[in-house]
């Protein structure tokens, strides 16, 4: 087995090119690959094609690429908060396809499994699958790019919309543990679109908050093999400590 470790995140992203896809785990501020999205932002690569739940809050995730204009496209499930997002969005900077959230994970597993397209019903009956969805706006109120219609199918009396599986050039994950090999665990939430971005991209990079040797993890609860892993990138304690909190509330 291959020693998937490399010594920094610039070295790990420094391959990416101008116009690349990337596939990005988290949800909302959790899991969030932080460290591999500031190297990114280090090197000034623009243009980019972005698939991930959501675009990053309190200037921090995709944020950062957002803030500086390197985000051409976005897909994803929620906008939220984030008030950058929506104004690239209306003022037309920004092209967005807004899907289903369980869509978009099942989107992510089907590319990474090899699997072209499925079909589900979640969407039938609207614009997810009639088409019409504002893509790009023309920054005058009007809609410049509106998506396509999707082939509609009845099974058992019931519709289904066929959605594509999804596969990018890169995907960018953080794990809570990772040996050398690139196997991986999860913590928590962190788990929910993590593994599916990473099988989803042709070369996946991972961040890891403790690198472990192999076989210091048990197989049984590693939640991703690292056939789906290319790099490994070791957090320092600092960086893994470092985890911000979208909505800080109290109990009286």
């Amino acid at each position: 087995m291959r020693d998937k470790v490399v010594a920094s995140a610039g070295e790990a992203v420094a391959d990416v090119p101008d116009g690349a896809s990337l596939a990005v785990g988290g949800f909302g501020l959790s899991g969030v690959p932080d460290v591999l999205i500031r190297a990114l932002h280090e090197r000034g690569v623009g243009g980019l094609s972005v698939v991930s739940n959501n675009c990053g809050a309190l200037e921090s995730g995709l944020a950062v690429l957002l803030a500086a204009g390197r985000i051409a496209r976005v897909t994803g499930s929620y906008i939220g908060a984030n008030k950058e997002f929506a104004r690239q969005y209306l003022a037309g900077e920004l092209e967005v396809e807004l899907i289903p959230q369980g869509t978009l994970a099942e989107r992510l597993r089907a590319g990474g499994a090899g699997i072209p397209a499925f079909y589900t019903p979640a969407g039938v009956g609207t614009q997810v699958a009639e088409g019409g969805l504002p893509w790009r706006y023309d920054g005058n109120g009007g809609v410049a790019l509106a998506s396509p219609p999707k082939e509609v199918r009845t099974f058992d009396g019931v519709e289904y919309v066929l959605e594509r599986g999804i596969r990018t050039d890169y995907a960018l994950v953080r794990a809570a543990r990772g040996d050398r090999h690139g196997n991986l665990v999860f913590n928590k939430s962190s788990r929910n679109f993590n593994p599916l971005a990473a099988m989803a991209g042709r070369v996946t990079i991972a961040e890891v908050e403790e690198l472990v040797e192999p076989g210091a993890v048990d197989p049984d609860a590693v939640h991703l093999p690292g056939v789906f892993v290319q790099r490994v990138v070791a957090l320092t304690p600092g960086q893994a400590a470092d985890k911000k909190i979208e909505r800080r509330t109290v109990s009286g």
